[in-house]
């Protein structure tokens, strides 16, 4: 016999936001480990490392990098960095779908309100929300990923140290609260380029997912799939393909911020002292590789996105049937 709707805790319910962060938090931490390595090779190409900066639009790029890593530091460095992702990426999760599940029951009451606009407003200050909350770990873990060499591994502690110890205030070391508070700014570099990427992306992944889950609910595309079983719930084929469609909208709309992003967080690596602005990463972006250096790594983009994203949305949807709240 199947739940009806007043079997479920409402969504203002402690039990509801506790549930549906952990399914977040789960699902999160299962699609980031799908794609591990190649979210690797993406940052390596993002942030245009000198040992990988020939692959990245090379035919067979992607390729030559994996195995280039792993001749150097076996599968472990194929992973390297991930520990500090499922840190930030469990929070990030669990907060960006309580936080839209939360925000859409807020601004959608009822199918009256329930337009694409609030549809996207209800994505994007979800992933604002869950951004302002792990951006430190984040930079932590793109750090973790961009460091390169077999005897040059890094660890979790050392980055967090070098970071925070990168700018030389000068005169502030006399204050040593100021001093502290402009250390901890470290932590974010990048964060106001994030905050307008994350904004488009997050809109557009949550948009996309509902519009295909609505596409899919339709009666004669499910006669034509042949999934009719069951009228509430969808078949896994066709939950799977609309978080691939979604990954792919939002990839596509956000990708130049991302990599602007990137190479904003891996500044002080190359000198202590080199806090990269938005306008000087533009600018030598596009001098450096015209337009398509806003795109480098694109593929790698899509071909990670569309894995995660799908499993994403998949898992959280299944982990919350199975923790009885929807």
């Amino acid at each position: 016999m199947t739940n009806t709707t007043e079997n479920f805790p409402p969504k203002d319910s402690r039990e509801f936001l506790i549930k549906s962060g952990i399914a977040g938090g789960f699902a999160g931490c299962v699609a980031k480990t799908t794609i591990a390595p190649l979210d690797r090779v993406k940052i390596l190409y993002q942030t245009n490392h000198e040992a990988y900066r020939g692959y990245a639009f090379s035919r067979h790029g992607l390729t030559k990098s994996i195995k280039r890593i792993y001749r150097i530091s076996g599968v472990r460095g194929l992973f390297q960095g991930h520990t500090a992702t499922l840190y930030r990426v469990f929070p990030y999760a669990g907060i960006k779908f309580v936080a839209y599940e939360q925000v859409r029951r807020l601004l959608i009451r009822s199918e009256e309100y329930e337009t694409n606009g609030r549809r996207f407003l209800s994505g994007s200050l979800a992933g604002i929300c869950s951004v302002c909350f792990t951006y430190p770990l984040e930079l932590i873990r793109v750090r973790l990923a961009y460091i390169t060499g077999s005897n040059n591994k890094p660890k979790l502690l050392n980055v967090t140290g070098q970071i925070l110890h990168e700018r030389d205030f000068g005169s502030l070391k006399e204050n040593p609260i100021i001093t502290s508070i402009r250390r901890l700014s470290n932590f974010y570099r990048g964060f106001s380029v994030t905050l307008m990427g994350i904004f488009p992306y997050a809109g557009m992944s949550f948009l996309a997912h509902d519009l295909a889950t609505d596409f899919f609910h339709n009666p004669i595309v499910k006669r034509a799939l042949h999934s009719e079983k069951d009228e509430r719930h969808l078949s896994t084929w066709s939950q799977l393909t609309a978080g691939a469609l979604a990954g792919v909208c939002g990839q596509t709309i956000s990708y130049p911020f991302e990599v602007c992003r990137r190479k904003m967080q891996i500044g002080g690596v190359e000198s202590r002292s080199r806090f990269l602005k938005l306008q000087n990463v533009v600018k030598s972006t596009y001098r450096d590789a015209g337009l398509r250096g806003f795109y480098v790594g694109l593929t790698i983009g899509y071909l990670k996105m569309i894995p995660m994203v799908s499993t994403s949305f998949f898992i959280y949807t299944r982990s919350k049937a199975y923790l009885g709240i929807s």
